[in-house]
């Protein structure tokens, strides 16, 4: 069938919404026929210059208003359409699309900017899986059977050493718990620290995965407002918490980075309210700005933070293996309540992580994904400002494998996600955030970079930014 269609950039409507109401009307008008088989996605998608995601966006809507059908291997035809006694109602595309029917067909994801996503191709698999296969030599027989109760002494040794050189940790082995996980590592400390309702201060937003764990075991969670440097000293002094979670070195989900004196005024705090400080240093390994901080365990004197770290986001989500430094006071309540706990993560691979740690392959690993993040961080606000411009603010830009963008929108952070699902792309609003409502003045997506290409990053913000352009403000 010939089309006679022009497509127009600068038009106020996305290229799907245009291509959608062509068809809509060559429909309802009869200029299509009933049973006249549309062109393939692959063929319009040639002849008009545009992507096939915009293609399918387009068929997928007239599927769902009942103005095509789809069969099987064959592809999408018009229907006859029933005579409207009460005239024609639509959906106002121009005004706002959430009014999309929710029932439509779902669109597999081509680009996901998931916060916790790593670059797999760079991953230094043989190199693993040598270190791997010497774990499970005869010699190495005794890894199949129970191992210590905080790990693996070796590992825990290789750990410490790691960070005291790279993020200022002073530890010995012996103050190291492994767990299979950061949420693990949590809820061995809740028990540490009490089960009886204490109150636990939580940033505001904050991570989710935390704020659970602390309501499992009955703690009553205490939000903290957010400053440009990270949590609100003065509101934790007048909250009556003796106990803090926060993240200091990328706060989660905003990103900012808190600044030495803050975390000065942190520790007094927690000195002057004989106060426990939980340092969750999630991605700490990679900053793209300013020098170094040191952590907040390494400021502290007085045994009043203890240091939770993770090798998700360095090495890899599948590893399992999180981590927590306990004070002496602690690690003394852990020794005395938990000798008769086996430990939670495979001694095969905390075995593995020592001999790649030991054998140097750890700090070359970090070196090049600090330079490879560094490049796609660079290369994702490079590409939001060129293609985005003034619609969008940037956030939390300083360290971390995510960023955050503030869209001036007419819609929320929800329906943005979305409808940028729609086209393809997942994103992420921080609503899940919250503990409390998210201000509505505040249209906040989350955007991870570290397990994506070039390509689609590029590809990714221009596939957003065209399905978004209708509802800048």
């Amino acid at each position: 069938m010939d089309i006679s269609l022009h497509l127009d950039d600068n038009r106020h409507e996305p290229l799907y919404i245009q291509l959608y109401q062509y068809f809509r009307e060559e429909i309802t008008t009869l200029r299509i026929a009933p049973a006249t088989r549309l062109p393939s996605i692959r063929q319009l998608s040639e002849f008009l210059q545009v992507s096939k995601t915009t293609i399918q966006m387009a068929y997928d809507q007239l599927l769902a208003e009942g103005y095509v059908e789809s069969r099987e291997r064959s592809g999408y035809y018009a229907v006859k359409l029933e005579d409207e006694a009460f005239g024609s109602i639509r959906p106002n595309h121009q005004k706002n699309l959430a009014a999309i029917d929710r029932s439509m067909k779902s669109h597999p994801i081509d680009i996901d900017f998931y916060m916790s996503s790593v670059d797999v191709h760079h991953f230094p698999f043989d190199t693993w899986r040598k270190y791997t296969n010497m774990a499970t030599t005869f010699e190495q027989k005794e890894l199949l059977a129970y191992g210590d109760r905080q790990g693996e002494f070796e590992l825990r040794n290789s750990i410490s050493h790691y960070l005291r050189q790279s993020r200022g940790v002073n530890c010995t082995p012996d103050q190291i718990v492994l767990g299979s996980g950061t949420q693990t590592v949590l809820q061995i400390l809740c028990q540490l620290i009490g089960l009886d309702g204490r109150r636990v201060a939580i940033e505001e937003p904050g991570y989710r995965g935390a704020r659970q764990v602390f309501q499992l075991f009955g703690y009553k969670l205490v939000p903290i407002s957010l400053e440009e440097d990270g949590i609100s000293v003065h509101e934790l002094s007048r909250s009556d918490a003796k106990l803090v979670y926060i993240t200091p070195s990328h706060q989660y989900p905003i990103g900012m980075v808190m600044p030495v004196q803050k975390r000065l005024k942190l520790l007094r705090w927690a000195e002057e309210n004989q106060g426990i400080i939980i340092e969750d240093d999630y991605d700490g390994e990679f900053r793209y700005r300013g020098k170094p901080i040191p952590s907040l365990q390494g400021l502290d004197t007085h045994g009043l933070v203890v240091y939770v770290g993770t090798f998700s986001k360095s090495l890899m989500p599948a590893i399992r293996i999180s981590y927590m430094v306990l004070p002496t006071h602690l690690l003394t309540i852990y020794q005395q309540r938990f000798n008769s706990f086996d430990h939670t993560v495979s001694r095969l691979h905390q075995r593995t992580l020592q001999l790649f740690m030991d054998n140097g392959e750890w700090d070359r690993h970090i070196r090049r994904m600090r330079t490879l993040y560094h490049k796609k961080h660079a290369f994702l606000l490079h590409t939001i400002k060129t293609v985005m411009g003034e619609h969008v603010n940037i956030m939390g830009q300083d360290a971390g494998l995510h960023i955050v963008i503030d869209v001036k929108s007419t819609i929320p952070a929800d329906e943005l996600v979305e409808i940028a699902a729609r086209a393809g792309v997942q994103v992420y609003s921080t609503s899940h955030t919250w503990h409390q409502l998210p201000p509505k003045e505040q249209i906040l997506i989350l955007l991870g970079f570290g397990g994506l290409s070039m390509e689609q990053i590029e590809q990714g913000i221009k596939q957003l930014d065209e399905v978004w352009r209708v509802f800048y403000l």
